[in-house]
């Protein structure tokens, strides 16, 4: 399957996400803030990114806005998860190059499917 990095400040819905793709056979990548998912995510190769739009450190958008500038993952895939759900902070994020986002909270159902779609 697929290597994904998660960047997933808080705990349990990092635990639910990294079980829930695990279980769907992804190695999985984790990451509890933005410095640590910038880190990661110049030294490894990933199939897909998912970030969380506020985390500590650097959040979510400066990861993504990092993320684009490496010319060796420009054309990774950026799922951004956020509680900020309005349409001009989706339309932000899609600009900055993120792929598609999903609006906090989701089911874990709905997060394999939108991960699956986005892999395809």
């Amino acid at each position: 399957m697929a290597t994904i990095m998660l960047a997933e400040d808080e705990a349990v819905l990092r635990m639910l996400i990294s079980d829930t793709l695990e279980d769907e056979g992804h190695e999985l990548d984790i990451a509890c803030d933005g410095e640590e998912a910038l880190q990661k995510i110049g030294q490894n190769e990933y199939d897909l990114i998912i970030l969380d739009y506020m985390m500590p450190k650097l959040t979510g958008f400066e990861v993504l806005q990092q993320l684009k500038q490496m010319d060796d993952k420009k054309a990774v895939k950026v799922l951004i998860l956020s509680a900020k759900s309005q349409h001009a902070e989706q339309e932000k994020m899609r600009a900055a190059g993120a792929d598609d986002f999903m609006p906090k909270p989701f089911s874990p159902m709905d997060l394999v499917r939108k991960v699956e779609e986005m892999l395809a």
